[in-house]
């Protein structure tokens, strides 16, 4: 099983990956099928207007999390990795006026947001909770062409067909990388067998399909973004969008920690501060629909890079080499989590997005303070163990609260976890095998009112404001 560190961490905007991201991407998708897909096309009978249904989750929470407008802009060609936030509102108002999207490579098609996206509560596609129909129509309203797409959680994209090849072989690409783990227990003995860290471990895989200079950009622009992110969340203020009129804090926070930053004090609480503010940043801008990186998800971005953050706060000379082990290392983990549970909030609850983050998180700190894999991999444990159970149920269907608190302390959950793994020897009770194990079954019986689509929890007992 071979999931690039690329796959993992995906560049785009807020406020969802699932919901925001995977959509966006599934236009994309269906544009691609239009133009060079292998179906029945008759002369005189072309696409004329494009017709989009949102199920389950997506069509609960899609409003908050922006699901409509993601369908929107990727019907009019962007793609999330590209797209400038600032341009987005834009495009949203140019199609709502024209009712026409203009994909480059395409004809003009009508596409009017308020009778062709479609919320259908009612209907949940058999797949997964997050699923869309796509259509294209003549102009005489035939349909011509149907798809069925499902965001899987952290910018995934798969159509149907896809998705139940990966339920019925749950393993791609296993021989092309040396170093093929499916899961800790086999990552680890090709450790000792190899003698190698996980992080050139994973490093090795991902020379498979690119060149080692490659590699050291692309790590660089994903923590560069992710970086951009921290500070762009740190200088802002003001509302967040949606309704519930709730308030950046990140930059009021930090003024006042530089502000204490170097007195001669002790304050046993500021690494705590920190780690939260540095990750309350970065979801507070993905809530804004600013530039993220999925870590794995936009719901749950904050946790990764607001360690390295951290780190880097109190150990200013870190290298680009640590980083790159960091990223590296925290990816092979969250490649784990997704091949044999989930990452999705609306599959398993947030256990899968905070607690899954937190684990990598945990697993990069470890490796870069020098822990062996066994510690790393109980690191990992630790932190994904104490979020077992944790709901999803965003309130008003935006990543807001409890999410952008969520981050922080899933941030310093991540820490204490390393800190804990690296007084030991690597030896536990529970591997992370067995815990990753039960979180998929944690949220499989995990009522769906719980996962995602805001009908449950903090989502109905907290009056909106």
């Amino acid at each position: 099983m071979f999931l690039s560190v690329f796959e993992l961490f995906k560049i785009g905007i807020g406020p969802s990956s699932s919901h925001t991201m995977g959509p966006m991407t599934a236009a994309e998708y269906f544009l691609d099928e239009i133009k060079n897909g292998e179906w029945p096309r008759r002369s005189g009978d072309e696409p004329h207007r494009i017709q989009v249904s949102l199920h389950g989750s997506l069509a609960f929470t899609g409003k908050g999390h922006a699901t409509d407008r993601a369908i929107i802009l990727g019907l009019a060609g962007e793609q999330p990795s590209k797209i400038e936030p600032d341009d987005v509102e834009g495009i949203i108002k140019r199609v709502s006026d024209a009712k026409i999207v203009s994909p480059t490579g395409h004809p003009n098609y009508q596409f009017d947001p308020e009778r062709d996206l479609i919320f259908d509560y009612d209907v949940m596609l058999p797949l997964h909770t997050n699923g869309m129909t796509f259509k294209a129509l003549s102009k005489n309203g035939e349909l011509l062409l149907k798809k069925e797409y499902y965001s899987i959680g952290g910018g995934f994209v798969v159509d149907e067909n896809r998705l139940r090849e990966m339920e019925a072989v749950k393993s791609t690409r296993i021989d092309r990388v040396p170093y093929p783990f499916e899961n800790a227990n086999q990552m680890l003995q090709m450790a000792k067998e190899s003698g190698l860290s996980i992080a050139d471990m994973k490093r090795a895989n991902e020379h498979t399909n690119m060149s080692p200079q490659e590699l050291i950009e692309g790590l660089a622009n994903i923590w560069d973004t992710m970086h951009n992110c921290v500070e762009r969340g740190l200088r802002e203020h003001g509302e967040l969008p949606g309704g519930l009129r709730v308030k950046r804090r990140s930059a009021a926070i930090v003024e006042q920690l530089e502000a204490e930053w170097g007195i001669n004090q002790i304050n046993p609480v500021a690494a705590n501060e920190w780690l939260q503010v540095y990750a309350m940043a970065v979801n507070e801008e993905n809530a804004a629909g600013g530039k993220v990186v999925t870590a794995p998800t936009n719901g749950a971005a904050g946790v990764i890079p607001a360690i390295m953050s951290y780190y880097i706060k109190f150990f200013p000379d870190t290298g680009i080499k640590q980083r790159e082990d960091y990223l590296l290392t925290a990816s092979a983990l969250g490649g784990i989590i997704k091949h044999n549970a989930s990452i999705s909030g609306a599959e398993v609850g947030c256990q899968g997005e905070v607690g899954s983050a937190a684990a990598m998180g945990a697993a990069g700190l470890a490796a870069i303070m020098g822990g062996t894999p066994e510690q790393i991999e109980n690191a990992a444990e630790i932190a994904l163990e104490h979020h077992l159970g944790m709901t999803c149920d965003p309130i008003g269907g935006l990543v807001q609260v409890p999410c952008i608190e969520r981050n922080g302390l899933g941030a310093i959950k991540a820490v204490s976890a390393a800190s804990l793994a690296l007084r030991g020897d690597g030896t536990h009770f529970v591997s992370l095998d067995a815990c990753v194990k039960t979180m998929l079954e944690t949220g499989k019986d995990m009522n769906t009112r719980y996962k995602e689509t805001s009908q449950g929890g903090l989502a109905v007992n907290v009056v909106e404001c």
